[in-house]
Formats: C-alpha cells, structure tokens, sequence
C-alpha cells in the first residue's frame, strides 16, 4: 500500500475506548484516519499524536454525531485532509442503565438522539460520500441477544441501529459498499469497568465460555476485517463476544 494515497477512514467516537483503539488498528492496518470527539478535542489530539507518532496519518474531527451539519463538516474536513473516505466506524454512543419501570425519559431521549438519530445521520453521510469499495461499519451489542436487566432502553436503542444497518445494506446495492454491525460482548473499557464491583466484573468474565472480558483490542480486530477483507461480508451482525450468546 502506497503511503502516499492510503485508503481513510472516519471513526467517530475515536477519542476514547473502543474507539481509539479502532483508530490505532487502522493506522497500523495503513489507513490514515479522522479521529472524531464529541467534546474532549485535547483527548482527540492526543490520539492523533500517537498516530502520527507511529509514523501514520491522522486528524482529529469534531461534533455532534446526531448533528447532520456538524457531522458533513466533519467528513468534508476528512476529504479535505485525505481526498476521500473508504470506511467510516460509528462507535460513538452512549449507555444508561436502569429498569424500564424507572428510566428517567430524559435518559431515554438522550441515548436516542444519540444512537440512534447519531447512527442514521453518519449512515446518510457514510451512503453518499463513501467511495467505491468501501465500509460502513456501526456499533450494537451482544445484550441484543443476552437480554441483561436495566439494558432494556439502551438495547432498544442498538436493535434500532441493527435495522438501520441491514437495512441500508441493502439500499446501496450497487455502490460496491459494505454496511455492517459489530455487537461486542462485555469489553474492559473505563466506561464498562465504571460502577461495576469487582464481582459484578468476573461474573460477567466468566459467563463466557473462554472466560474473560473481551479487551478492545478483541473488537478492533472484528472492525478491521470488516474496513479491509471482508468484501463479502454485507448486511450482518457480528457478535464479538467470546461465544456469550
């Protein structure tokens, strides 16, 4: 791969967890990478550093994800840096947790706007401004499937995005892109980790059958496979989870 016209890829949520590790897999993978944050820009920065530190290219892009304008400047910032985008990683979301009997509504609406309307506006974008052979690559998760307690609003929220991936998928035949899910399973991020006893953390270990968290590294293998070879992977949920459900 030439370094001079690498292929580029946007991730949102790039600053932090999941995401920054994603971002520093696709720079090692060649790929030079928009680095999107919502709102800790220094964090962005730091990543980017990192990057470029590694000998690899990179930005840092900011906004709303569920802020269309904010979000097309966000892309027109990665063509201008890159000439184009091939792949886009929508990892940016948020997790509230409570019962359904007691949710706060305005937490609700929160994690709606957020991943919900923030998936469907990077989706539209992803649709029309990714080049041929490229990826779409969004976020649900495996309690899609293990259905856990007082997930009920956010698992709401991420079987929304599933239906907005398979669906899209599916509109842009044609286009030579792919549009894919990955659905981690319990993954040691702080935002994971956070609140948790250290119990509540090893029974969710060793409810898998390889008897471990997942690390983000685990996840960011999954993306890159999705960003690169997998061409005829299209339309699909991939459970990253251990065998969890």
């Amino acid at each position: 791969m030439s370094t001079s016209t690498p292929r580029v890829a946007l991730v949102t949520g790039g600053s932090g967890g999941i995401g920054r590790t994603v971002v520093e897999r696709l720079a090692a993978d060649g790929f030079a990478v928009a680095v999107h944050y919502a709102g800790n820009e220094a964090r962005a920065k730091a990543v980017v550093a990192e990057v470029q530190a590694s000998g690899g290219q990179a930005i840092a892009v900011g906004g709303d994800v569920a802020d269309e304008v904010a979000m097309a400047a966000a892309f027109d910032a990665a063509e201008a840096a890159f000439g184009g985008i091939d792949v886009v990683v929508n990892t940016a979301g948020i997790m509230l947790l409570s019962p359904i009997a007691t949710l706060d509504l305005a937490d609700l609406d929160r994690m709606h706007r957020t991943n919900i309307r923030g998936t469907f506006v990077v989706s539209q974008l992803a649709a029309n401004r990714l080049r041929g052979g490229g990826a779409l690559v969004n976020f649900s998760t495996s309690v899609t499937r293990t259905k856990f307690t007082t997930y009920g609003a956010y698992v709401a929220s991420k079987a929304a995005v599933e239906s907005i991936t398979l669906i899209l998928a599916r509109e842009l035949r044609g286009k030579d892109i792919t549009v894919n899910a990955v659905a981690p399973g319990p993954t040691a991020t702080p935002l994971f980790l956070n609140g948790k006893d250290e119990q509540t953390i090893q029974n969710l270990a060793g409810a898998v059958p390889l008897q471990r968290l997942g690390q983000p590294e685990d996840i960011a293998e999954t993306v890159a496979f999705l960003a690169g070879p997998a061409r005829w992977v299209n339309g699909q949920v991939i459970y990253t989870n251990g065998g969890l459900a």
